[in-house]
């Protein structure tokens, strides 16, 4: 910055010190770039203790997230067929969209479902209530999921559907 006194009124210029292209006009290659080569594992000033101080999320969230979301598909669709046979929903908000249709069912199954991940992979780091690592919520989830899959299978297995699947009992 330099400052010239015109009279009496003082006059600052910046000096651009910038070349190229503007690396913020181009936000698919940051975001391509960022993923594979991330700049900032950390805040950048100790002050900084935020979420979006952040650009490097460790790869294990991203598998335990995949995890859960694969398992909200096979726990949609074992809901799916032990509806055809008889059962019924618990969860009362899911019931809503059961009675809508399959399709609406399983979209919004697995959107609120994807979209918690998401949150939840994002502040995995974040302490919830001051004390709970919410990367332990993730855990948490990954078996909850896990129970309730093996729960839906022990279900599936005292009804006659197997053979129609080509499975023996």
């Amino acid at each position: 910055m330099t400052a010239n006194v015109l009279g009496n009124e003082l006059e600052l210029t910046h000096e651009e010190r910038r070349h190229g292209a503007d690396r913020r006009t181009r936000t698919c290659y940051a975001l391509l770039r960022g993923g594979v080569r991330p700049r900032r594992r950390g805040p950048r000033r100790s002050h900084e203790h935020g979420v979006a101080c952040r650009d490097f999320h460790e790869a294990r969230w991203m598998a335990i997230g995949v995890l859960i979301v694969l398992l909200s598909v096979a726990d949609a669709l074992l809901t799916l067929l032990l509806l055809n046979h008889g059962a019924f929903e618990e969860n009362p908000l899911m019931a809503l969209f059961v009675r809508g249709g399959p399709h609406g069912f399983v979209a919004v199954k697995l959107a609120l479902t994807a979209g918690g991940v998401v949150l939840l992979a994002i502040v995995a780091r974040v302490r919830a209530f001051g004390w709970l690592p919410v990367g332990t919520i993730l855990y948490a989830l990954l078996l909850a999921y896990l129970v309730l899959v093996g729960y839906e299978l022990s279900l599936l297995r005292e009804l006659p559907v197997w053979p129609l699947l080509g499975i023996g009992r």
